[in-house]
């Protein structure tokens, strides 16, 4: 989510060709209240209507990363809430704890005892 009357300074100290996908959202020119509903809920029209435009947003898959990379805990990007970005958050996290383990389980075990 990002309109026009948002710096660019808002997304930190990216090299300009990481944040190039912000030029092609859909909610340029958009209010951005529309994007930072009072509730979160899926039944919030709010809610609806936000994701709505993002629906139709060629960058949705880079917003929605963008969000995620940067912990953004507040308002609609990428047609995620922040409740469900964290969601998604915490099952990444979970998959990569759980690939180390099959990982480390597969990995044959180091005999540190030279003896035969």
């Amino acid at each position: 989510m990002l309109t026009r009357s948002v710096p660019f300074g808002l997304f930190g100290t990216e090299p300009p060709a990481a944040r190039a996908w912000i030029r092609e959202a859909a909610c340029v020119g958009e209010d951005p209240e529309l994007f930072f509903p009072l509730s979160e809920q899926e039944d919030d029209p709010q809610v609806a209507a936000a994701r709505a435009v993002c629906r139709r947003c060629r960058v949705l898959l880079a917003c929605r990363s963008w969000a995620l990379e940067q912990g953004e805990d507040d308002g609609v990007w990428g047609g995620t809430t922040a409740g469900q970005r964290r969601a998604i958050s915490r099952a990444l996290l979970d998959d990569s704890a759980g690939e180390r383990i099959r990982r480390r389980r597969r990995e044959p075990e180091s005999d540190d005892d030279p003896s035969p």
